[in-house]
């Protein structure tokens, strides 16, 4: 019963996404030959609520089909038309459905930092260029040191896709660890945070940089899975009773905007300081997050 409940949900997700898909690639070649740059900025919002659409039939999915019990918590003065940086913990990826469903037509349309290896996904990597979706090289040590131009380019990528946010409410998605966390990365790290691995800096200080004074707010989400973290298929079935989050709204510190974090080391062991406490912070909420609850 579970296999069938599985191919049946995965149909049902499939037959969206490519319903979604079509209209907005439609929507993008349009957006791309047309010659007037006020009708292309025009295309923007059917673009996002096609998008946005999209996740609300994955969300009536996850309400509909599955037993999962989402909980919030924090209160927040969301606004539809704001430009967010939201940053959260990553353990699967339930975590990029989690928020999606926390956010859908809330704030604007979340875009995340992707691989460029995924835009080969089919019909999903084509759906997230159109919908502007950064695509990062993310190069490991060992791959700039043999060729050091590689350092740059994912700065410039993220410049690149700032300036596009610029123009258009937006809430951009880091996952600040850069990777899922798993026991093994724990360890081969010697994390200091008992749930967390330790914080990527850089990239959260690029996007602050490029934004300039564009960013409303910092929206900080700490995802938490008392049953351990699921993968997807465990969502589609039924095996994910709970999954609680914190949520918090963070101004920007203004000594943090606008720094040169690749040059000025001072600078950059001041962001660094700042994130690190921001991660201790999220490492004690997700203690309180997972610890047993009396009825």
């Amino acid at each position: 019963m579970a296999l069938i409940r599985v191919a049946l949900l995965s149909l049902l997700i499939i037959t969206s996404t490519v319903l979604h898909v079509i209209p907005i690639m439609a929507v993008t070649l349009v957006k791309l030959v047309l010659p007037i740059t006020r009708l292309k900025v025009a295309c923007n919002p059917l673009l996002t609520g096609l998008a946005e659409s999209w996740i609300g039939v994955n969300n009536w999915v996850w309400d509909s089909f599955t037993r999962t019990r989402l909980t919030l918590e924090g209160e927040l003065e969301l606004l539809r038309d704001g430009h967010y940086l939201v940053l959260a913990n990553h353990q699967s990826w339930v975590d990029i459905l989690v928020l999606q469903k926390a956010f859908n037509r809330r704030i604007p349309f979340l875009r995340f930092f992707l691989k460029r290896q995924l835009f080969w996904v089919p019909l999903l990597g084509l759906a997230w260029w159109a919908l502007d979706f950064p695509f990062m090289g993310r190069y490991t040590p060992k791959q700039i040191a043999k060729n050091p131009a590689l350092a740059g380019r994912d700065i410039v990528a993220t410049r690149r896709a700032c300036e596009k946010f610029r123009a258009i409410p937006v809430a951009i998605m880091n996952f600040v660890e850069g990777t899922r966390f798993t026991s093994d990365k724990h360890q081969r790290q010697s994390s200091p945070y008992r749930h967390l691995l330790k914080p990527k800096s850089g990239g959260v200080a690029f996007v602050l940089d490029a934004m300039g004074q564009g960013l409303h707010a910092i929206i900080d989400v700490s995802i938490a899975y008392p049953g351990g973290a699921p993968s997807l298929l465990d969502l589609l079935a039924n095996r994910v009773p709970e999954v609680r989050a914190q949520v918090r709204q963070r101004p920007i510190p203004a000594e943090l905007a606008g720094g040169d974090y690749q040059n000025d080391r001072e600078f950059r062991v001041r962001f660094q300081h700042w994130m690190n406490g921001l991660w201790a912070e999220k490492d004690a909420e997700l203690a309180q997050l997972l610890a047993p609850r009396v009825g």
